[in-house]
């Protein structure tokens, strides 16, 4: 059932946390602030679904478009051995396009929260993004309100993360028992009917994206997926690929899960007494909530956005709080606790791009180079298994690509989603040479973000890619900064 109007979810009314306003508005700059945990926030059932003007659910952090170069955008210009091309910046205002949110009831008590952008565009084809773990819908606010001027464009919060928490404790204290402000969901001794098969695994967010692209979408679509969403996103498309015209994987995680499958390993999942479901065992109560204190402090969170964004300029603000609001939610510790220990998926990463390559599901591959986690050794492997998949690699960007530099990530998403729909008539960014499809290309992208001038590097990777060439530069990058750092 979906619902778009006087809806109502279990949201967490937030008071922005003194020690989380203290980072607000710094960027990812180091300070010398003294924090204190952030207080418990009112659960209450509020509506929800709503047509939301961007400048009410909050704009870009400070990013402006400048007319300046927009007679010069698309245009490659010669800049030493290596083309400039300008592109444009993000909309704001009157020219961006208008986000709606809404609330699906997927199954009883298990309701699903997605934003979505330009549906008027009846003709466009449905592009549906999948956040990465721990983020939802707000990391990807930039490419509804550009994207969604040309496309249907969708994005929703995987159940257990964001605002797709539950509404109601799956697995309560006895009522007996004082129920203090700090007390978490979850860590009762008896779980609730509806949750008695609740595992927050990668299975079930599969299922999740399947249905709401068949009962609320209504239309097959390319899915772009950062982290865990790019995994998601090949994982149905392996499955289902008459429901995916295409997938983009933004740094995608090539594995998630630690224990194995029950349907692949029955014998060998029988070993582990607890794999995620609800409640939780007593001795898993007590690790969670001493690894939830750590992780949760705004102070953890904020050394975490330093390592996947390379770029330390860029303003995180929202992202941060955001986050901060999500970990304020009574359900999230015991959500946590759940995905750390569901098991892994019916098919691997692997497994599931020799699927969509034997299907000829169209891949495309846009890598921050400076990520730490999926760094460009893993794009390199899928560029390797699927040689035909365009791969840019973006420099500077880390782990989530489309937040730290969108304007490029959404000019490579227009002209990729272009070739794919002209069965490659329109031909794909930076391929204006047939040479380069073989070899590959590097262009130097400039737009206008602020006011002001900014640059990235994005290298087009041909499809002779040497594995030890990337290996070696890998070596190389790393020995330079080990350098740099003895100095």
């Amino acid at each position: 059932m979906e619902v778009v109007s006087s809806s109502h979810s279990c949201l967490a009314i937030h008071q922005t946390p003194s020690s989380a306003r203290r980072f607000l508005g710094t960027g990812l700059g180091t300070h010398n602030t003294k924090l204190g945990r952030p207080r418990k926030s009112a659960i209450l059932c509020v509506g929800t679904g709503r047509a939301s003007n961007p400048s009410d659910s909050g704009k870009p952090h400070g990013f402006h478009v400048s007319d300046v170069n927009s007679a010069l955008q698309g245009i490659p210009q010669k800049v030493g051995e290596v083309q400039r091309v300008v592109i444009p910046g993000l909309p704001e205002g009157p020219d961006s396009s208008q986000i709606s949110t809404g609330l699906w009831e997927w199954k009883p008590k298990l309701t699903v929260y997605y934003e979505k952008s330009g549906t008027k565009n009846s003709k466009a084809p449905a592009v549906l993004f999948l956040p990465g773990f721990g983020v939802g819908t707000f990391h990807y606010e930039k490419q509804l309100m550009d994207l969604g001027r040309d496309y249907k464009v969708w994005t929703m919060d995987f159940l257990g993360q964001g605002m797709s928490l539950p509404c109601e404790d799956p697995a309560p204290k006895d009522m007996v028992v004082e129920q203090d402000k700090e007390s978490y969901w979850g860590f009762g001794q008896d779980s609730q009917p509806w949750a008695n098969e609740l595992v927050y695994s990668v299975d079930l967010w599969h299922n999740q994206v399947q249905h709401f692209i068949e009962e609320v979408i209504g239309e097959p679509v390319y899915i772009v997926g950062n982290s865990l969403g790019g995994f998601v996103a090949l994982y149905l498309a392996a499955s289902s690929p008459h429901l995916v015209k295409g997938v983009t994987l933004l740094n995608a995680t090539p594995f998630w899960g630690f224990l194995p499958n029950p349907l692949r390993s029955p014998h060998l999942s029988k070993i582990f007494p607890w794999a995620g479901t609800f409640p939780l065992p007593s001795s898993v109560r007590k690790l969670t909530e001493t690894v939830w204190q750590k992780i949760s402090d705004p102070r953890s969170i904020q050394k975490i956005l330093r390592q996947v964004y390379a770029d330390h300029s860029t303003n995180v603000d929202k992202v941060f709080s955001r986050i901060i609001e999500t970990t304020e939610h009574p359900a999230a510790a015991a959500s946590f606790a759940s995905i750390m220990f569901a098991p892994m998926g019916q098919i691997s990463f692997q497994e599931a791009l020799s699927r969509c390559r034997s299907k000829r599901i169209p891949i495309s591959l846009m890598y921050g180079k400076e990520d730490p986690w999926v760094g460009p050794f893993w794009g390199t492997r899928v560029k390797q298994q699927v040689p035909e998949a365009p791969y840019y690699q973006i420099s500077p960007a880390g782990h989530c690509p489309h937040d730290e530099v969108p304007e490029v990530i959404n000019y490579l998403l227009r002209g990729w989603l272009k070739n794919v729909e002209s069965e490659g008539l329109v031909d794909l960014p930076f391929l204006d040479d047939p040479s380069y499809e073989e070899h590959g290309v590097s262009r130097e992208l400039e737009f206008v973000r602020t006011g002001y001038k900014k640059s990235v590097s994005v290298r087009l990777f041909g499809s002779n890619i040497s594995l030890w060439s990337q290996i070696s530069s890998f070596l190389k990058r790393h020995a330079s900064k080990t350098r740099v750092v003895s100095r």
